[in-house]
């Protein structure tokens, strides 16, 4: 992200001019958006021409610049269509009779947007952190097993599978070569465009695959990190991140943490160690300002600033931990840490004591 320049908008609210350079940021930005943000940028609009010498065709694009309202429902991350949709009413436009009018912004990496609106400090703290990702490498992670290989690929807004290989060995009919699966993993990694790669997985089958991958495909055997994993796939990953192996190819990494954190809310609601989750109990152990750890997820934060939902200001309850020396950690929707948090219902914290 880049963030190219902050000044004062109308009313109290703050204008910041935002360029996504990757699908991350454009994520990030879907997640501090709320109705009644404005947001402004360069755009295409069809006008129809109706008149005596042009046939209506049902309208040309023209290039325009707008400010729009968002709408209630007008946000929309189009994770494999690499663009952000911002929906709304048209308050400026250099186009006057355009303006009242719906329109949505099509947003996509490299655009620059600008973002009007009363800042929450989690949102500038999202946005900030997105900026300084920008230095962090991309990586990919490799799960292999005998007869299967899986690469994922590290995101900020959670983790994707990239390809998925079986080939398998042994005896049979079916049966074949193991270095055929490695091939297909090695071709793969090669297409890709990142800086590290972490292979993971059971037994010595990634050694074997890594031997063939230094033989096969040496630039990318130069960035691979070998790990040991129980698993492979999905529940790979996921040991992968929960031991910090992608933290130590990035300084920091935000699903890994989310991980962490993940594990240890289930470990201490296991064996009845503090901590607790649900809005009630959780605005409840705020109060006595006896939440370590504030955590929840990025679309019920969204949610409830919108509709409003629990009894208490979600707002209220950030500041309130924030005040009382709590960290606070706003998990992604789109990674297993946060899908698990959304079963707890969106929010929960470990605690410093029992209340």
């Amino acid at each position: 992200m880049r963030i190219d320049h902050r000044e004062p908008g109308e009313e109290g609210r703050t204008r910041i001019a935002l360029v996504p350079e990757t699908v991350d940021d454009l994520w990030h930005i879907s997640h501090v958006l709320e109705p009644g943000d404005r947001v402004g940028g360069e755009t295409t609009r069809r006008i129809r021409r109706d008149d005596d010498r042009t046939r209506d065709t049902g309208g040309e694009r023209e290039p325009m610049s707008v400010t729009l309202v968002v709408g209630g429902d007008d946000v929309e991350f189009a994770r494999f269509a690499n663009r952000l949709r911002v929906g709304g009413e048209i308050v400026s436009c250099s186009r006057e009779d355009q303006l009242g009018r719906h329109h949505t912004l099509n947003v996509e990496v490299r655009d620059r947007i600008e973002v009007e609106k009363r800042w929450k400090p989690d949102q500038l703290d999202r946005i900030e952190d997105a900026e300084d990702s920008a230095e962090r490498p991309d990586v990919a992670v490799a799960t292999v097993e005998e007869g299967a290989a899986h690469v994922h690929l590290v995101a900020e807004y959670g983790t994707e599978e990239y390809g998925s290989f079986t080939a398998p060995t042994g005896k049979g009919e079916y049966a074949r070569p193991r270095t055929e699966l490695f091939d297909d993993l090695g071709a793969a990694l090669a297409r890709l465009e990142v800086d590290a790669v972490v292979l993971a997985g059971p037994g010595f089958t990634k050694e074997d695959a890594l031997d063939h991958i230094e033989a096969e495909h040496p630039e990318v055997a130069e960035r691979v990190t070998v790990v040991d994993t129980s698993s492979v796939g999905d529940r790979g990953v996921h040991e992968v991140l929960k031991r910090g192996a992608v933290d130590e190819i990035r300084d920091e990494t935000r699903i890994s943490r989310e991980a962490e954190l993940i594990d240890e809310l289930t470990r201490r609601i296991a064996t009845e160690e503090p901590a607790t989750y649900g809005a009630e109990s959780v605005v409840e152990a705020a109060e006595f300002g006896a939440v370590e750890t504030l955590m929840l997820v990025d679309e019920r934060l969204r949610r409830e600033r919108a509709d409003g939902e629990w009894e208490a200001d979600p707002n209220e309850l950030v500041e309130s931990v924030e005040q009382k020396g709590g960290e606070v950690v706003v998990f992604s929707s789109e990674f297993d840490p946060g899908r698990q948090l959304s079963r707890l219902g969106g929010v929960a914290a470990v605690l410093r004591y029992r209340i």
